[in-house]
């Protein structure tokens, strides 16, 4: 059965909910990432996880690809519709179906963003963790692709937060996988294998979630150094000496420069910068800032600033949270190759300086952030797609980071996962693996329709 058929069923069972636009198929071609764009055949937009249901079951007989959409923040083409057939857009499944405050979890439709979720539930005085750059991301795609962000050093991944889902299967079925307590030896954790698999092996649909209480204090900082190495070794230490920070975030002095004029942060300096955030009380909070204040003086650290005032603290976190933007600001014409190796803390300082005289080497302007209390660090390199030369450079620049972090006992992806860039190098972190992993997507998906191509090759 051709794509034509497929379209037509749907149309016959869910007319006002599938679109062929050509605008709305341009919409739905890419993330935010550095690959050229493909059309799917169709976008069918879900209201539901019956929808989705219905869906699927079409596509499973007339063999037809089908690709998740969430906000379209992917870096590493995971929206793609690579093989063309049907985008299924999961943006009107925003609800927040319930919030047990007591039991400190909730349950939510995978269209709803962090953002919503967050201020959803800080009047009960909780909140969910978990912080990508990208503040729209949706909670069904970061936990598709096991996503963390600046608060990971202190409350883990997606795959630490998530306790249960509803997951749809490639031939539809409707599954529900973990529960609502916080531990449980039933079985295999089948939760688990979903996170992170890039809509490979279903579609989630729904997720339940872990959620904190907002802390009694909460203190943000900034430090300037001389030199990356001081800074990066500050964080090893601070990190080391069992210091609880909730954040302790990199920013090189390109970052910087990008981010003073994008953020308008005329207090800062163009320096490499640590970001800091501490939770707790007050007299823990102060103890803990004057024992990371001492080891970042020991590596020349200087002009603290502080922010304990909240409107204070999210200017500083926006801008942090908006780096990947800022850097695009450098070239307005230009996409960001954005890697995403992790190390032990022990390799961090030497991965991080070595590549840097990489770039240097090569005359590449790529700012660097990094999540410095995990290990893993980003270079955005601002590249033109469609410059055959340029992409060959920058390429085998991130063919050296990435083999040099995996020779370190590092991953080629700390968060961003792998879609259609990484492929490659999962192969290099785990070539005993693969084949088991190929069997995997196989029992669950035989025909192959499930997001094709990434993770793992056709």
């Amino acid at each position: 059965m051709s794509v034509k058929d497929t379209i037509s069923e749907i149309k016959a069972l869910k007319d006002n909910q599938i679109i062929t636009n050509k605008n709305v198929l341009e919409q739905h071609s890419r993330g935010e990432d550095y690959f050229l764009p493909k059309l799917p055949d169709a976008v069918f937009y879900a209201n539901s996880t019956n929808d989705v249901s219905d869906v699927i079951k079409i596509c499973a007989k007339n063999k037809t690809p089908v690709v998740p959409f969430g906000s379209g923040t992917s870096l590493e083409g995971h929206v793609s519709p690579d093989q063309g057939g049907i985008s299924i857009n999961l943006t009107n499944m925003n609800k927040i179906i319930e919030t047990n405050e007591k039991d400190l979890d909730c349950r939510v439709q995978a269209g709803v963003s962090r953002i919503l979720l967050n201020d959803n539930i800080k009047n009960l005085g909780l909140f969910f963790p978990v912080d990508p750059g990208a503040r729209e991301a949706t909670l069904g795609g970061m936990t598709a692709t096991n996503a963390s962000g600046t608060n990971a050093v202190k409350y883990g991944t997606m795959k630490n937060n998530v306790l249960g889902l509803t997951v749809v299967t490639p031939d539809g079925k409707i599954i529900h996988t973990g529960g609502r307590t916080k531990k449980s030896s039933a079985g295999y954790d089948l939760t688990k294998l979903f996170i992170g698999s890039e809509g490979t092996l279903g579609i989630i649909t729904e997720i339940q979630l872990r959620l904190y209480g907002i802390p009694e204090f909460i203190s943000s900082a900034i430090c300037h150094f001389d030199t990356l190495e001081g800074a990066v070794k500050s964080s090893m230490e601070i990190i080391q000496y069992g210091i609880p920070v909730a954040r302790i975030e990199l920013l090189d002095e390109v970052q910087m420069k990008a981010s003073k004029a994008y953020s308008k942060l005329s207090e800062v300096e163009i320096k490499p910068t640590l970001f800091f955030e501490f939770h707790g009380t007050k007299e823990s909070t102060e103890e803990q800032s004057k024992i990371s204040e001492a080891i970042c003086t020991n590596y020349n650290g200087h002009s603290f600033k502080w922010a304990h005032k909240t409107e204070d603290r999210n200017r500083l976190w926006k801008a942090r949270h908006d780096a990947y933007y800022a850097a695009l600001s450098i070239s307005p014409n230009k996409r960001a190759m954005s890697t995403d190796v992790c190390v032990p803390l022990s390799k961090l300082a030497d991965c991080i300086i070595e590549s840097k005289l990489d770039l240097e080497k090569n005359n590449i302007i790529a700012p660097m952030v990094g999540h410095v209390g995990d290990g893993n660090f980003h270079l955005l390199m601002l590249c033109d797609p469609n410059n055959n030369e340029e992409m060959k450079k920058f390429k085998k620049t991130n063919d050296r980071l990435v083999k040099r972090a995996i020779s370190m006992g590092g991953t080629c992806t700390g968060e961003h996962g792998i879609g259609l860039g990484k492929k490659e190098y999962l192969k290099l972190e785990h070539p005993t693996n693969i084949e088991l992993m190929k069997k995997i997507k196989n029992i669950f998906d035989p025909n192959n329709i499930m997001n094709p191509n990434k993770i793992i090759d056709n």
